[in-house]
């Protein structure tokens, strides 16, 4: 790989347990989703692929379909919260798909997820910062130590990203702050 970023070992395992970590972030705002297109499951459908990854299934075409149905849905929601949601949903199954590259990007796929979720609780509660930052606090409490660590095998999130960037890289240097004691 000329050129490219250094390659980051990742394991199945990381792989699965950042997923489950992503699905649980996104889970936590499917109801906004869900209030604005009562008759889509393509959010839902998306997490539930996510988890079903995170639980030992293999990354497949299954996967890949309901991230980018999550993601048609984004564009037919009625309210910026709903997409946000949608998009959480998308970023949860994407999540799975983790680049072994170190590269700042590759950190959305690991924190997208609790952003975007974030960010729709925020919205769908008039654009109150405070929701998103209890959101990110949940978001922390869900995070096991293989999430930490592989995290802290990319470089930290990139700026850029509007508010949903903002939201990562807050994410991101609080999860870096942590330490454990095994």
């Amino acid at each position: 790989m000329r050129g490219e970023a250094s390659e980051i070992v990742l394991s199945k395992q990381d792989l699965h347990e950042v997923t489950a970590f992503a699905a649980a972030c996104a889970e936590m705002a499917l109801e906004i989703f869900e209030a604005d297109q009562p008759d889509d499951s393509r959010p839902r459908d998306a997490v539930g692929a996510a988890w079903e990854f995170a639980r030992g299934g293999e990354r497949g075409k299954a996967l890949r379909d309901t991230a980018s149905a999550a993601l048609k849905a984004a564009k037919s929601a009625d309210t910026a919260a709903a997409r946000e949601a949608a998009w959480a949903a998308m970023s949860a199954a994407g999540a799975a798909y983790l680049h072994p590259l170190a590269k700042a990007t590759q950190v959305k796929h690991i924190l997208g997820a609790a952003a975007y979720a974030a960010r729709a609780a925020e919205l769908a509660a008039g654009d109150d910062r405070s929701v998103a930052a209890e959101h990110l606090v949940r978001a922390v409490h869900h995070a096991t130590p293989v999430v930490i660590d592989v995290l802290k095998r990319f470089p930290a999130a990139p700026s850029g990203g509007g508010r949903v960037g903002e939201l990562i890289r807050l994410l991101d240097a609080d999860l870096r702050s942590l330490t454990f004691i095994e």
